[in-house]
């Protein structure tokens, strides 16, 4: 969402010489305690925001790339002379500053207060636009309203709190709900959309344009966003601290007494004491309360969707975990691939063709994981690699590694080798072909 500044308590600071920077480089200066991205592109110098608006991470050790910088620990990519965001995760634009170049001096000027300016909207409009709450339905109704859509929107979730940060909820265990919101209740209000807890879909009839909801109400829809997500049905441990792997096997029973868990026994034959049992088998998509809706579905149960997040029924779309789509980077096969980026960007191509502003989804996949305070960084889509090639040293915890399909690069994965993977995947998403040769 674009910040708005205004034009008062500017302040100007030289921050560097015009010789310092060649096109293609960057540089984070400061001005009046305040860091700057400092990008110099065509010949152009730009300044925008110097950290990730997802969760702070410095620019300045991203990849840039043409005329965006993405970042280089979660894969957030803005426009280096605007601010605005191109791809996600992350939900706010970079402000963005005036520089000025004389006499071989580089002058960046910033504003020491800046307000929003709110949208306005119709609260009794007949337009209706029914999302269900999650990151990509949160992105599609911010998008709605950015492009001027008066109508009223609504967005309903069974959860308690309207949409949160959940990916922090596997990062750490003493928060607040409030610090996991990713919207305030006055940002919902000022921007007119209703936000519904606790309820959620039990039937769709596309044919009447009704969602039946789980407190027996019928609401009518102009529009319908279907992004009910999955449901957990990996668990990851490692050797280092006695964790013990089991491959190729499977679990075919497990045994108790008196209600509690006592042996997990396996395929091959092994029987394991056991306290407790994860079940990290995957997930479900949401989507049982479209039986009998026409919404078309894959074998998994996914919605499926084109490149244009419409499904196979008029003015019903869908989008993130729910979804089975288009992945322009794999030739268009269709994919179901649960993440919070790709859910964002879903939200927002969903959002712009509600408006009819045709758009499609081109985004490419990037992923992040944690394990034992070391970041795994993953970009593209590996299914059916047949080789991995690695740079530096996977016993020394820092390499990257790129999975090869029909002489390709389709995936890169890295610990340590930051900015490498954002790298990558700016150069898949301008459409770039990274040999295996090159690879090498």
């Amino acid at each position: 969402m674009n910040q708005h500044q205004e034009e008062q308590e500017e302040v100007t600071g030289l921050v560097c010489q015009e010789a310092d920077l060649k096109d293609g480089q960057m540089k984070e200066v400061t001005v009046e305690d305040q860091k700057v991205l400092l990008v110099r592109t065509s010949g152009q110098y730009s300044a925008v925001g110097s950290q990730c608006t997802h969760y702070n991470a410095p620019l300045v050790k991203g990849a840039l790339v043409g005329g965006r910088v993405r970042c280089p620990f979660h894969g957030a990519c803005f426009n280096v002379k605007t601010g605005d965001i191109e791809e996600y995760p992350g939900l706010d634009c970079l402000p963005s500053y005036k520089v000025k170049v004389e006499d071989g001096k580089v002058y960046v000027s910033i504003n020491k207060k800046f307000h929003l300016l709110m949208y306005k909207f119709n609260r009794e409009g007949l337009n209706l636009h029914v999302v269900f709450a999650g990151p990509a339905s949160l992105v599609c109704a911010e998008t709605l309203r950015q492009h001027c859509y008066q109508g009223r929107i609504v967005m309903v979730t069974k959860d308690t709190l309207p949409p949160f940060d959940k990916p922090k909820l596997s990062k750490a265990m003493n928060l607040d709900s409030d610090d996991i919101l990713l919207r305030s209740s006055d940002f919902f209000q000022q921007c007119g959309i209703e936000v519904w807890t606790k309820k959620e879909a039990v039937s769709v009839n596309p044919s009447e344009k009704v969602v039946k909801l789980s407190d027996g109400s019928l609401q009518h829809y102009d529009q319908l966003l279907i992004s009910t997500g999955c449901r957990l049905d990996l668990v990851l441990m490692l050797e280092e601290h006695n964790v013990k792997f089991y491959m190729s096997d499977s679990v075919t029973e497990i045994r108790g007494e008196n209600g509690k868990v006592k042996a997990v026994v396996l395929k091959s034959g092994a029987v394991l004491e056991a306290d407790a049992v994860i079940a990290g088998i995957g997930v479900l998509p949401n989507s049982d309360f479209l039986v009998g809706s026409q919404v078309e579905l894959d074998s998994r149960k996914a919605v499926i969707v084109d490149k244009f997040m419409r499904t196979n029924m008029p003015d019903v779309f869908s989008a993130g975990d729910v979804t089975s789509f288009p992945l322009t980077i794999r030739g268009d096969q269709r994919v179901n691939i649960g993440h919070w980026q790709m859910s964002q960007a879903h939200g927002r191509v969903a959002a712009l063709n509600m408006l009819q502003k045709p758009t499609k989804i081109e985004s490419v996949p990037f992923f992040w994981t944690v394990l034992l305070g070391k970041s795994i960084r993953y970009t593209g889509y590996g299914n059916g690699y047949t080789e991995i090639i690695f740079k530096g040293k996977v016993e020394e915890r820092k390499f990257l590694a790129f999975y090869i399909k029909d002489e390709v690069v389709v995936a890169a994965a890295s610990l340590m080798f930051d900015p490498a993977v954002s790298r990558l995947a700016e150069m898949m998403a301008t459409g770039q072909i990274i040999t295996k040769a090159q690879a090498q």
